[in-house]
């Protein structure tokens, strides 16, 4: 069974799911076609969801509270990641990226010895369920621009500035450049 309950964050309402093998979402509840997701999910791991709470969702919250606060700079939280091999390698590979720095979806696909893959890696980016603990959202164009992330841009630029405030990295972010 996954087990979903709301977080309050300073971006707005998340949803945050987990098995009992770990931390299977984090989304904003204003997410499109959150109901989908949830479908997906729950077919993907051939179970149910229910409203209610266990040791890795408490984790999390606490973990999200310290990373919002600046104290946490990685997680350490089982994750529960079903999905294709290139999404899991993808999904692996943004937990690799540091707190407070950015890399191209060309430099992410080059990271996987697949350097033709950018379209790909994005898509994949685009299907993690797990926002902020496996950061899609350090995840850039080539020229730096801020695109693609489910949260929206303005959570993305809020997110990426948070962490540039505390990795002491001065990096500026156009949410605005093309």
């Amino acid at each position: 069974m996954i087990k979903i309950t709301k977080i309050e964050t300073p971006l707005g309402e998340m949803i945050a799911g987990a098995t009992r093998d770990g931390i299977c979402m984090l989304e904003f509840t204003d997410r499109e076609n959150l109901s989908a997701e949830y479908e997906e999910l729950a077919s993907l791991l051939q179970t149910t969801i229910r409203e209610g709470t266990n040791l890795h969702l408490w984790s999390l919250k606490r973990q999200l509270k310290d990373y919002f606060k600046g104290k946490r700079k990685t997680f350490s939280l089982k994750l529960v990641i079903p999905g294709t091999e290139f999404q899991q390698a993808v999904w692996t590979n943004l937990q690799k990226i540091p707190f407070g720095e950015t890399i191209s979806y060309n430099e992410q696909a080059a990271s996987l010895s697949n350097k033709g893959a950018a379209r790909a890696v994005g898509h994949a980016n685009a299907s993690n369920r797990i926002a902020i603990v496996i950061p899609c959202h350090r995840v850039v164009g080539a020229d730096g621009a801020l695109v693609g992330y489910g949260g929206g841009l303005k959570r993305k630029k809020w997110l990426l500035d948070h962490e540039k405030k505390f990795s002491g990295k001065a990096i500026e972010l156009d949410l605005f450049q093309t």
